[in-house]
């Protein structure tokens, strides 16, 4: 009886032993862990990226790849576009219109065709921008993580080009290019005239619109009654159709043109007025958020904060557009122009066109 109360006391001490070492070995775990993870700077938005992370990467390979793929559909739908109004409205137009409305059609939508080849293809070819090369004389305000090297204020690292870009706005897979310091005007003009274009076509072709949508309904109709004559009838009874393979290209191509146009100019149109309040405040799409987070953080600390970079409504846009004479708003704004923006992208003086001085950082 004695032997066994003693192997009973023996065993339970056994596992309250391996208890405690489950235990310690489990705290031990959980402090190496910590130490390794702890991040005084560790919030809800530091996790949710890192568990994106896989996402992110994967968006960047597909985006990269795919660019060519977005560019080639944005020069096969424009060009489908102009196809379909040169073969098809034009001709209507020249045979209905007065002289006075085919000088109008003729004049802006050359002019605004124009404007769109012209800032779509400069968009695509210009290098939005990067710190050089040597490092030695270059002023930067931080230090990228991924070149390892100095940036300049407004300079942030695209993830897509594998490369820091001078005024990053953001990269964008239809231009399959960064939009930056030299080609920000250029893309902000392309979504601008694409908008005014597309808005053109809808509107000028309504009543063409509705007229050939009741035209393929009907054709619908007429084709359903000619197949269920047909099938009461012999093979060399059925009646031919009643439209013709011209008009019904012509119905549906009027229907594809106002549908297409439309959807791009609501789509479009939201996102050309996103970057104009952007262009007004003097800020891109990325110091839009970190802006927002600084104002934030100085507001509980009573302190407001200024954009430095921003000089007020009006003179943010003859910056953005390069209008430094009343003259220019003509000449580099409502026809093409090659000229480059203020600055370098690599410091942030004054602008000559500028009438007042910039606000200070912060302000207490």
């Amino acid at each position: 009886m004695r032997l066994l109360l003693k192997c009973l006391r023996l065993g339970r001490r056994r596992r309250f032993k391996l208890v405690r070492q489950t235990e310690q070995l489990w705290h031990y775990g959980h402090l190496c862990l910590r130490s390794l993870l702890y991040n005084s700077f560790t919030n809800s938005d530091v996790v949710l990226d890192s568990l994106f992370e896989p996402v992110y990467w994967l968006v960047d390979h597909v985006t990269r790849w795919f660019g060519v793929v977005f560019v080639a559909l944005v020069i096969g739908l424009t060009s489908s576009i102009v196809a379909i109004v040169y073969i098809c409205l034009l001709p209507l137009i020249l045979q209905t219109y007065t002289p006075a409305w085919i000088c109008w059609h003729l004049t802006y939508g050359h002019w605004n065709l124009i404007m769109i080849i012209f800032h779509y293809y400069m968009a695509i070819t210009t290098s939005p921008g990067h710190p050089p090369q040597a490092k030695d004389d270059l002023t930067g305000v931080s230090i990228c993580r991924k070149c390892i090297a100095p940036k300049p204020a407004r300079t942030h690292h695209c993830s897509i080009c594998n490369r820091c870009v001078l005024k990053m706005d953001h990269h964008c897979p239809w231009l399959n290019n960064c939009v930056g310091h030299y080609n920000h005007r250029y893309f902000f003009s392309f979504c601008l005239f694409m908008t005014m274009g597309c808005i053109y076509c809808s509107i000028s072709g309504w009543e063409m619109f509705r007229d050939a949508y009741a035209a393929i309904e009907r054709m619908k109709l007429l084709e359903k009654e000619r197949l269920e004559v047909a099938a009461n009838q012999t093979y060399y009874q059925t009646p031919p159709p009643t439209f013709s393979f011209r008009q019904r290209a012509f119905h549906k191509s009027v229907v594809y043109l106002w549908v297409l146009c439309s959807s791009v100019a609501l789509a479009l149109g939201a996102l050309t007025l996103w970057h104009a309040a952007l262009i007004t405040r003097g800020e891109t799409s990325i110091e839009r958020h970190i802006n927002k987070k600084e104002r934030q953080r100085l507001q509980k600390k009573g302190k407001v904060f200024r954009n430095p970079y921003s000089y007020g409504g009006w003179d943010n846009w003859k910056v953005f557009l390069g209008v430094d004479v009343p003259r220019h708003w003509f000449t580099r704004v409502l026809l093409p122009s090659f000229h480059l923006p203020h600055g370098t992208g690599l410091s942030w003086d004054l602008p000559p066109c500028v009438t007042k001085q910039r606000a200070p950082l912060l302000a207490i």
